[in-house]
């Protein structure tokens, strides 16, 4: 069977990253320690959120859109030549906007001007697909894969060389 040529021009090419953020990100101290606890409490579930503070380049940051925070990531050196992403999250309501990849940028950023050389992090593909995912788009190598008996899922480490 043949098919006849279509004469129609090619569709528009679809971008496989979320558009710009509209999120304002702002690194914040640790006197912003309860807005980061409450959104780590409605987006994971569970009252911690690092297991210690006290850690050499320590970055918190939040998302804001429209002054009202909607997201967070904390970072902090992992080594001499590693900057480690710990933990983030966006609100349910604000993903899929791009303000997970803005967070992840303005850290990797950081991490590169203060000399890092890689930058990385841990999560489950099983709970959290979407990081999977955005590691992949960002260029992370998948470095580790372990089953983590604490939180009884998989866990994924990623890196990127910066």
């Amino acid at each position: 069977m043949v098919f006849p040529r279509s004469t129609s021009p090619e569709p528009p090419a679809v971008p496989l990253v979320e558009p710009v953020s509209p999120a304002r990100i702002v690194a914040v101290g640790q006197g912003m320690l309860d807005v980061i606890q409450r959104l780590n409490l409605t987006i994971f579930k569970e009252q911690r959120v690092i297991n210690t503070f006290d850690r050499d380049d320590l970055l918190m940051l939040l998302a804001y859109i429209d002054e009202r925070p909607v997201g967070f990531k904390i970072g902090y050196r992992e080594s001499r030549f590693v900057f480690y992403s710990a933990k983030g999250g966006v609100l349910p309501d604000h993903r899929r906007r791009g303000v997970a990849r803005h967070l992840l940028h303005v850290m990797v950023e950081h991490a590169r001007r203060s000399g890092y050389v890689r930058f990385a992090y841990d999560t489950f593909p099983n709970k959290h697909p979407g990081m999977t995912v955005l590691g992949l788009q960002e260029g992370f190598r998948v470095t580790r894969a372990d089953y983590n008996t604490a939180y009884k899922d998989y866990r994924l480490r990623f890196e990127k060389k910066l």
